[in-house]
């Protein structure tokens, strides 16, 4: 895993953003990055009491495990996507880079940052981009 208070200790600027905001964000960014390295350790402690092998044999035992083992697996999942997400912003505030869309380039606006630091794409660009998906 990255270190990034050393990795990224200084940060270029990005488009027009002050150099305030890019530390608020990256502050924010760093927060949540640490929360949710905190939070997938507790699951995985979680996940590994949950392979313990079940002593009873009451069938709702097992199916309350196989339930909870599921969730988490999922909540896991989730975690490290956004981990990622939070890695990519980060790693796009070093190279100054932070706030513009990768999808038409324009700057996203900093309230929408403040909402979602991770975003990577204006409202209009994700909007579409869902569309697509679904």
């Amino acid at each position: 895993m990255h270190n990034y208070r050393e990795l990224y200790g200084s940060i270029k600027k990005g488009g027009d953003m002050n150099q305030k905001f890019l530390n608020s964000m990256k502050k924010a960014l760093q927060e949540q990055r640490k929360a949710i390295v905190e939070s997938l350790a507790v699951q995985s402690d979680d996940m590994k009491n949950l392979v313990k092998p079940v002593e009873s044999g009451d069938e709702a035992d097992v199916a309350a495990d196989v339930i909870d083992r599921a969730l988490l697996t999922a909540i896991g999942t989730q975690d490290a996507k956004r981990l990622q997400q939070i890695d990519n912003a980060l790693d796009r505030i070093y190279q100054g880079k932070y706030g513009r869309c990768i999808g038409c380039g324009k700057d996203i606006p900093q309230a929408r940052l403040e909402a979602l630091p991770y975003t990577q794409m204006c409202i209009n660009c994700a909007s579409e981009a869902e569309r697509r998906n679904r």
